[in-house]
C-alpha cells in the first residue's frame, strides 16, 4: 500500500490530486503558502495543484451582489435573485413546514436556481427533495467523497455497521487514486 504523501511544496499537482486530503489540510497549506483560502474543496484542490505545478498564486476576486430585502414573505411572494438564507426566510419556512425544517444543500441550490418562482413552489420543491432523499435518489456533490463512499458502501453491504464502513473509508482514502467504494475495500475488515 502506498502511503499518502505529506502535503507540502515537494509534491507536484498530479501526485497531489491522486490522494485524499481533508479541507482543513488544504486550507492550512494555502495559509502557509500565501494562497487564497476561500472557496469549496474542489476550488482549493485546483488552486493548490496549479500552485504546485507553476508556483503561481492566483486570486479570484468575488463581486458583491446586492440582494433584494423581502419585507413580508407569503406563499405568492416571488423568490428574489441572489437568494440568501436569512432568519426571516427560516422563520417563514418553519411557520409553513414546521420545526423540522432546515436549509439542506439541495434546497438551497433549488432556491438559488429558481428566482422568479413563488415561495409556494419552493415549499413543493422542499417536500419533493425530502421524498427523493428518503428514496436515496438525491445526488451527492463531488466534493462530498466521504458521504458518497458511505452511501455506496451500505448499498452494497446492508449487513455491515457504520464502524466497518468508516474503517473501509479510512483505508480507501489512504490509497493512491480515486476514493470511490469498491467491493475489494472489504479486505481491510478481515
Amino acid at each position: 500500500m502506498n502511503e499518502r504523501p505529506k502535503l507540502d511544496n515537494n509534491l507536484d499537482g498530479k501526485t497531489f490530486k491522486e490522494y485524499y486530503y481533508l479541507k482543513e489540510e488544504l486550507i492550512d497549506f494555502c495559509r502557509k503558502n500565501d494562497l487564497q483560502t476561500t472557496g469549496g474543496k474542489l476550488e482549493l484542490i485546483e488552486r493548490i495543484s496549479d500552485f504546485l505545478d507553476t508556483g503561481k498564486r492566483t486570486y479570484k476576486h468575488h463581486t458583491i451582489r446586492k440582494t433584494k430585502i423581502v419585507d413580508n414573505i407569503t406563499l405568492n411572494t416571488i423568490i428574489e435573485d441572489n437568494f440568501v438564507c436569512t432568519e426571516k426566510h427560516r422563520a417563514f419556512y418553519k411557520g409553513q413546514i414546521g420545526n423540522s425544517f432546515s436549509f439542506n444543500v439541495a434546497f438551497q441550490k433549488w432556491l438559488k436556481n429558481n428566482a422568479g418562482k413563488t415561495y409556494q413552489n419552493s415549499i413543493d420543491a422542499y417536500y419533493q427533495i425530502l421524498g427523493d432523499k428518503k428514496k436515496n435518489k438525491t445526488k451527492i456533490d463531488k466534493q462530498f467523497e466521504y458521504n458518497t463512499y458511505i452511501r455506496d458502501f451500505f448499498n452494497d453491504n446492508k449487513d455491515k455497521s457504520l464502524d466497518q464502513a468508516i474503517k473501509c473509508w479510512i483505508y480507501k482514502k489512504s490509497l493512491k487514486g480515486h476514493n470511490k467504494y469498491e467491493k475489494d475495500d472489504l479486505k481491510i475488515l478481515d
